[in-house]
């Protein structure tokens, strides 16, 4: 595939708030780099820099040794993935196909057995840390699929990423993901009524921020996005409406294997009723809107 002592020449699927900056770390490590938009322009960039831009996602899996995808939502991945212009039909014969998308675990596995058949080998490796982790190269990474796959990848996800791991076989790095999403839907909730109560009370946000945040209440989301919501900056660095994607795909596992998530479905109609109210495209501590008694604070009801 590659001589010895020659980088593999990667393919990217995604330029979007977290993708640009990712395969951005690809190309100034020193790998060969072919990129792929659906909006053309967002590749601009990279390209002048001396990625190459791809016409059509089939076209670059055929140039590349590995292809990573990180789109939108599941049906995206099934339309780039399946199909006789898809991924698994172009890609060569022992190349290495990544999903880094928050996807469902079944499509995951899907995918490593159809392009098992095609001697293409895959990972599911969703990645945490927003905008912030990927512009910093400091994402956690969590993948499934085989040693031998996660072997190849890792040097790859090492320019992305601080924390790598691998969990399983094919979907467990998407279970890992849904585990990761739940424990953030819920914690969103207690930092948006923890703000709240706290204005309410007359307390200085910043204060509070600082002194709860250095105690037992400390976590990356009440000092990372705490002060947003103090300030009322809702610009995106993790879409609401990939949000609640997100949460109703854990949502589903969760039903299959029969667990009740009362905290997680709380949070899902919360952040739906933000999709609703036309704030889908904020980030998600504009969960605070709900809360805030400056926007009406909607609350929980």
């Amino acid at each position: 595939m590659t001589n010895e002592g020659t980088k593999a020449t990667i393919g990217f699927i995604g330029l979007g708030i977290m993708g640009r900056s990712m395969a951005g770390h690809i190309l100034d490590a020193g790998y060969p780099l072919h990129v792929f938009n659906r909006t053309a322009a967002k590749a601009d960039d990279l390209v002048a820099r001396g990625a190459v831009l791809a016409k059509t996602p089939g076209d670059l899996a055929a140039a590349c040794d590995v292809v990573i995808t990180i789109v939108g939502y599941p049906a995206d991945v099934e339309g780039l993935y399946f199909g006789p212009d898809g991924l698994i039909a172009r890609a060569r014969e022992g190349a290495l196909l990544i999903d880094m998308t928050t996807s469902s675990p079944d499509l995951a596995r899907r995918i490593a057995v159809e392009a098992a058949k095609a001697g293409i080998e895959t990972l599911d490796a969703p990645v945490s840390g927003g905008d912030v982790g990927a512009r910093a190269g400091k994402l956690a990474i969590m993948v499934g699929g085989s040693a031998a796959a996660f072997g190849r990848a890792l040097p790859v996800f090492e320019t992305m990423g601080e924390r790598i791991a691998l969990m399983g076989g094919a979907g467990a790095g998407q279970h890992t993901k849904m585990a990761n999403q739940i424990a953030i839907a819920s914690t969103m909730l207690a930092v948006s009524e923890s703000l709240a109560y706290a204005e309410a009370a007359g307390l200085d946000l910043a204060q509070v921020i600082e002194v709860v945040g250095s105690g037992a209440a400390s976590s990356f989301l009440l000092g990372g996005l705490g002060p947003k919501m103090s300030a009322r900056d809702y610009a995106p660095g993790f879409f609401v409406h990939h949000f609640v994607k997100d949460m109703g795909i854990a949502l589903s596992e969760a039903e299959r294997m029969g667990l009740d998530l009362p905290g997680l479905e709380l949070a899902r109609r919360l952040y739906q009723r933000l999709v609703d109210e036309g704030y889908g495209e904020e980030g998600t501590q504009a969960l605070f809107r709900l809360y805030d008694a400056r926007d009406g604070a909607r609350g929980a009801n």
